[in-house]
This record gives structure tokens, sequence and C-alpha cells, in this order.
């Protein structure tokens, strides 16, 4: 199967963008994060797209966004954190390289804030984390290959613990 050396799935705030740059670095392949190849298409932010459009327009922009990047891209692939949310996009990540990487919600709550750009934690941050991973942390185990928790770890550390959870090596 061609496609993505490495596919990362999570919450947001998770730091798929940040290890996502690593792993490209240290296997020597390009990024992709698929929220970039929307905002790029679009012309306009995720949370824009949110507020404009609504979740559903949303979601049907980055089905189609996810499928691309699976098709067209061999390095490490980012996937944004309601990607899951549709079957055909876990179908298509089925049997491929992909890593959760998980956190809890004092965690997330202390990485994402309370921050406008989030638009699906807005109101009460702690509360939304909760029921958004009740509603998806199945999705992104039934997806992953391996699962990394990032709690209290550096960036470097999660990008070295999900190379060694689908045994891939540096360049």
């Amino acid at each position: 199967m061609s496609g993505p050396l490495l596919v990362l799935v999570g919450p947001m705030g998770v730091g798929k963008s940040t290890v996502g740059r690593l792993l490209a670095e240290r296997l020597g392949v390009g990024y992709r994060d698929t929220d970039d190849d929307i905002v790029a298409a679009q012309d306009r932010t995720v949370a824009d797209i949110f507020v404009e459009d609504g979740e559903p327009a949303f979601r049907a922009l980055e089905k189609q966004a996810v499928a691309r990047a699976l098709a067209e891209h061999d390095g490490v692939l980012a996937l944004g954190g309601g990607a899951v949310l549709d079957a055909d996009t876990r179908a298509l990540l089925a049997g491929r390289p992909v890593v959760y990487l998980s956190m809890d919600v004092e965690e997330a709550v202390r990485r994402t804030g309370l921050g406008a750009a989030r638009p699906l934690l807005a109101v009460n941050p702690r509360k939304q984390w909760r029921e958004l991973m009740e509603a998806r942390r199945h999705l992104y185990e039934e997806v992953a290959a391996a699962v990394v928790p990032t709690d209290g770890r550096a960036p470097e550390d999660v990008a070295q613990a999900a190379l060694d959870a689908v045994e891939l090596k540096e360049a």
C-alpha cells in the first residue's frame, strides 16, 4: 500500500503538528497536515470555516483533504482531531501505520488553553474536551496501529516513541 510512511491522529492540542515535523525530519521525508491543506485551499482559518459554514461543511472538506493526502503524500501525515469521525476516512486508514497520540484532560486544557482558535472548546473546555474524547477515543483506537501517550513528555520523546511503536528507522 502506497501512501504516508506514518499517520498521526489524536485530539486537538496533542502535538500532532510538532511531533509530525520532528518525525519527518528524523525520517528524512516531507510533513503534511490536512488542516493546513484545508486552510490553504479555503484561504481562511479552520475556526472561520466552522463559524461561517458550520461543522458539517468543514467535515466534508476534511474528508476530501484526508483522502487526497493519503493518496498523494508519502511522508508523515497529521490529521485533524475530528477526521476519524468519518467512516470512509477510517476505512482509508485501515492497515496503515497510524499512531494515536493520546493525553488526559488536564494536559489538554493546559495545551489548548481557552483560545478562540479551538471552536469546539469555546465554552467549557474541560467538559467539552471530555465529551469529545468520549465520542472519539474508540475511533482513534480503532484506526491506530499504536497508541503513544504524550502527557508530561517532550515532543522529542513522543516522536521517538512513535518511531519505536511502528518500528520505523531514522534516516
